[in-house]
C-alpha cells in the first residue's frame, strides 16, 4: 500500500509541472527614460508547443500580445491608467526558404528554428511605451505587463479547437512593479 501511496505523490507532483510548461511567464521589466521617451525592457519565459510549430508549419500564422498598462494610484477614486499599450507579434512560416519570420511593428526577422522564434519573443527591447513628458517627475506609477498568444486572430476552425486545449493556452498573469520617474 505504501508503494501505490508513493507513486500517487510523485503523480500528484508532476502533474502541475506539465501543466505550467505551456505556459509564459515575465522574468523581467524595466521602464527607462530615454531620448524617445520611455521605453520598456523585458523578458519573457515561453514555452512554445509542438502544436503550435506543427500550425506555423502547415501555414498558420500565430500572433502573440504584449500588453502593458501603466497606471497612478488615487485615493479619491479608481486609480488613473495613464498609459496602455500593446505590441503584437505575429510569428509565419516560408516553405520556399525554410524559414520563420517574425514581424514586430512591421519590421521582420527570418530565423532558421523554431527554438529562434521563442527566443525573440522572450525579449522585448526599446519599445517605446510613452514620451517624455507624460510622466510626472517623483510621482509613483505601478506598472504592468502581460504577454499571451491572441487566439482570436486564428482562424474559425483552429479556435472550436483551443477552447479547452493546453497545448493553446500560452498567457502570462500580470507582472506588477512600480515606477517613479
Amino acid at each position: 500500500m505504501s508503494l501505490v501511496r508513493w507513486f500517487s505523490c510523485l503523480l500528484l507532483s508532476v502533474v502541475p509541472l506539465l501543466a505550467e510548461a505551456q505556459t509564459a511567464g515575465v522574468q523581467s521589466a524595466k521602464l527607462e527614460l530615454t531620448e524617445e521617451g520611455y521605453q520598456l525592457n523585458a523578458d519573457i519565459e515561453l514555452a512554445l508547443t509542438a502544436a503550435m510549430q506543427d500550425a506555423v508549419r502547415k501555414g498558420v500564422p500565430l500572433y502573440f500580445v504584449a500588453e502593458f498598462q501603466l497606471s497612478r494610484g488615487r485615493w479619491y477614486w479608481m486609480d488613473q491608467t495613464v498609459v496602455s499599450a500593446n505590441r503584437d507579434r505575429r510569428v509565419s512560416y516560408a516553405p520556399l526558404t525554410d524559414q520563420y519570420r517574425v514581424v514586430t511593428s512591421g519590421v521582420s526577422q527570418n530565423v532558421s528554428s523554431f527554438d529562434d522564434v521563442r527566443r525573440l519573443l522572450s525579449r522585448i527591447r526599446s519599445w517605446t511605451v510613452a514620451e517624455k513628458g507624460q510622466l510626472r517627475a517623483g510621482e509613483k506609477y505601478e506598472a504592468a505587463l502581460r504577454f499571451r498568444l491572441d487566439t482570436t486572430q486564428l482562424p474559425k476552425p483552429f479556435q472550436l479547437n483551443v477552447l479547452g486545449s493546453r497545448e493553446w493556452s500560452l498567457s502570462s498573469d500580470w507582472h506588477r512593479w512600480s515606477v517613479t520617474p
